[in-house]
């Protein structure tokens, strides 16, 4: 597979997709978003891949957001068309990518960058990495999922805030309300993020993607619907043969060999 504004990867069940303008700083034109669509859709076929990682090349931006230039003579059809595919419904399909998904964020994640972080399932960023809704700062707001996925992460007011001013903040900050889930060093950021990466790879693929589905359909859900879905997938667990090896191995006081199965 041959990509020009990605680079894709995959090794011992971990896929990697790197935006790969760093000149840039990885901002997503049509041709980004397109090459993006093609490789979550590879990630979804293949089923040796249990994880996936997504990030940005160099280190001065996970993804700075939209390129501005493809937005100067846009018309509202065009926008319209563009975000059923390459807007809200790719952020959608990274969403609800059957494997765990997490951003490992180095420097600038604006706009549709932090759009895209908050897509993944985890948020690992390194301590020089700034994130910010800054839309309004040129004339238009969020469209590929920010006025909605903010606000689950970081609560309404928060959100509001800072989609209304479009300040940009610091990593420190990002953890301490929610946005992101661990902050590292600069330079611990790839070996904490591999080595979380290898640990969901050693636990059973198919009791990760029941998880993943229960959590996601239950933010949408009321209460008790959602409760109701966790108990229907509890159920199927115990229709699974990594069920029986997990127990098993657990009373035998040996490592689990999940199959998948």
């Amino acid at each position: 597979m041959e990509f020009e504004n990605i680079i894709y990867e995959q090794e011992g069940g971990i896929a990697r997709l790197t935006i790969n303008r760093p000149e840039k700083r990885n901002a997503l034109n049509k041709a980004v978003r397109q090459e993006i669509r093609t490789a979550i859709a590879e990630i979804e076929r293949d089923k040796a891949i249990r994880v996936a990682v997504i990030t940005g090349a160099g280190s001065k931006a996970f993804c700075a957001g939209a390129d501005l230039v493809q937005f100067k003579e846009a018309t509202p059809l065009e926008i319209e068309a563009r975000g059923f595919c390459l807007g809200q419904q790719l952020y959608n399909d990274i969403e609800n990518l059957r494997v765990p998904t997490i951003a490992m964020v180095n420097g600038y994640a604006l706009g549709g960058g932090c759009e895209l972080a908050m897509a993944c399932d985890i948020r690992v960023a390194s301590e020089n990495a700034r994130f910010g809704q800054t839309e309004i700062n040129v004339g238009i707001m969020p469209g590929g999922g920010g006025t909605q996925r903010l606000p689950r992460l970081v609560g309404w007011g928060k959100a509001k805030e800072l989609m209304y001013t479009g300040r940009i903040i610091g990593a420190a900050e990002a953890e301490k309300i929610g946005l992101v889930d661990k902050m590292v060093p600069a330079d611990d950021l790839e070996r904490t993020v591999m080595e979380l990466a290898n640990n969901i790879v050693s636990k059973s693929p198919i009791i990760i993607e029941l998880i993943k589905k229960t959590i996601n359909r239950g933010m949408y859900s009321d209460l008790a619907a959602a409760l109701d879905y966790e108990k229907a997938n509890f159920s199927l667990c115990f229709a699974t043969e990594d069920r029986v090896e997990g127990i098993t191995a657990f009373l035998e006081k040996r490592k689990a060999e999940f199959k998948g199965k």
